[in-house]
């Protein structure tokens, strides 16, 4: 028998576990602070131990509704695309250390939903929500019925922000989140290299917050890019010095030049 130790009282959001990037967490709160310039409730589905639903609750305003969903480890089968990632919420994952280290940060608990996902179509009222975060299954049935709950409950002018939309041990995500840019009218905001945000309203409002957000940045980049003719951001780390000029040129430039700046010298 495993034996789970109570967890320790975080005093700020990184010693909370989890994986929710810095670089993450400015772009929550940009689209966030957007967002919320109209009241509207906050979704997250899948919370593990809480860090980015307690971010998502320091930005929630008097009125509004914020709702988490998550089977918090119980009847977890075929949730997950590998046996050890399974095994491992099993083990670490308990409603207990989320309400836990959520009470760390808040006075008030989310609404908590203790089941799956599919549960949120009939109690979240339509059109209700302006930020909605994915991130529970990573099975593509299971991520293309959530993105579908996300359009149903989302306003015009609202954001999804899917986790792990390119990640290589989860191609279930990927296959759902271009399946519903391309078929189901959702359109890109801005990636980073964990998540995607997207709107089914317009973007370009959010790319301005976003642009404005960098302008005023030295760690952080935004670069241009384009799928399908609409333009979409990617937000990257700025990397100091002249290595790290050259790996965000890497990063950057074509594939033509940067398989030149790899190429190693000989000599003559």
């Amino acid at each position: 028998m495993t034996t789970r130790t109570a967890p320790g009282r975080a005093r700020s959001l990184s010693e909370v576990p989890g994986w929710f990037r810095a670089i993450d967490q400015d772009l929550f709160r940009v689209l966030l602070e957007t967002t919320g310039r109209t009241p509207g409730d906050l979704l997250e589905m899948g919370c593990y131990l809480g860090k980015s639903a307690i971010l998502l609750g320091e930005h929630l305003r008097e009125g509004e509704t914020f709702t988490v969903c998550d089977l918090f480890g119980v009847e977890s089968h075929g949730l997950y695309s590998r046996r050890d990632t399974l095994a491992f919420y099993r083990e670490t994952l308990t409603r207990e250390a989320f309400e836990a280290n959520y009470l760390n940060f808040h006075e008030d608990l989310p609404v908590i939903v203790h089941a799956r996902t599919t549960a949120l179509a009939s109690r979240i009222a339509p059109g209700s929500c302006r930020f909605v975060h994915i991130d529970a299954s990573r099975t593509y049935e299971d991520v293309s019925g959530d993105i579908d709950i996300a359009r149903s409950v989302l306003r015009k002018d609202g954001v999804v922000a899917i986790d792990d939309y390119r990640t290589e041990h989860v191609p279930g995500v990927a296959a759902a989140v271009w399946e519903a840019v391309f078929t189901k009218g959702l359109r890109p905001v801005c990636l980073s290299a964990a998540k995607l945000y997207a709107t089914w309203g317009e973007p370009e409002p959010f790319q301005q917050a976003v642009r404005a957000w960098a302008t005023d940045r030295v760690d952080r980049v935004v670069v241009d890019e384009k799928i399908d003719g609409d333009p979409v951001l990617r937000v990257l780390n700025a990397l100091p010095g002249p290595s790290g000029a050259r790996r965000l040129a890497l990063e950057l430039l074509p594939p033509v030049v940067s398989r030149a700046l790899v190429r190693p010298k000989t000599g003559r």
